[in-house]
């Protein structure tokens, strides 16, 4: 079990996972103190594996021993706690649960096409456009992808449309996808997104 520093919330996270950066992106932005655990995938310390088995991060222990492993669930309790911005006004369950779903999984066959056995991604890219072409459309309307200021939805998204984008940073500039690209590029550029990609140092048990 984890052990508390200071009797702050512990966060498991690794840098690069798109679970993780939207978990931390509703923890910074609620000013949520914590002690930060960067760990490596492929060499998960006991400690974490005995306070989720499940191996996954982000995951977040409580000072009242209370233990989210979902970053969904971290966003909301972080949110919960102070939402500067009105994140929790903004959420769009439909987009968030085929960003998840279907998206997630022809995103994961796109970028990793050896884990898969497959020859050709580009059919599983394609998969993915009405998706993408759907996300293009709220944008057309709105700045963000429910109104004129980032919300819930917008981060839950954003590190998956970042990965899929970079995969094949070409061809996904060439798509007629204009407000899809404007939206992905700032919030590349956002302070936000700065913040919580600092790098931490490995953390070791003991």
């Amino acid at each position: 079990m984890a052990i508390m520093a200071n009797n702050l919330p512990i966060l498991y996270s690794f840098r690069r996972c798109p679970y993780a950066m939207r978990a931390r992106m509703a923890l910074h932005i609620s000013g949520t103190q914590l002690e930060h655990r960067e760990i490596l995938l492929r060499d998960k310390p006991d400690e974490m594996l005995a306070t989720s088995p499940k191996g996954t991060v982000p995951v977040l222990v409580l000072p009242d021993g209370q233990i989210l492993d979902e970053s969904l669930d971290i966003m909301r309790w972080a949110l919960a706690q102070n939402d500067p911005e009105s994140w929790l006004k903004s959420l769009d369950f439909q987009l968030i649960t085929g960003n998840d779903g279907s998206f997630k999984q022809a995103l994961d066959r796109y970028k990793y096409p050896s884990r898969y056995n497959l020859d050709d991604p580009a059919q599983e890219r394609d998969k993915a456009i009405p998706f993408l072409e759907e996300l293009n459309r709220h944008l057309t309307q709105h700045v963000f992808l429910l109104g004129d200021r980032r919300g819930f939805t917008d981060i839950a998204l954003f590190p998956f449309i970042r990965q899929f984008a970079n995969t094949d940073r070409a061809w996904f500039d060439a798509q007629p996808m204009a407000g899809l690209q404007k939206w992905l590029a700032w919030h590349l550029k956002s302070p936000l997104f700065d913040a919580i990609m600092a790098k931490h140092p490995l953390w070791k048990s003991g």
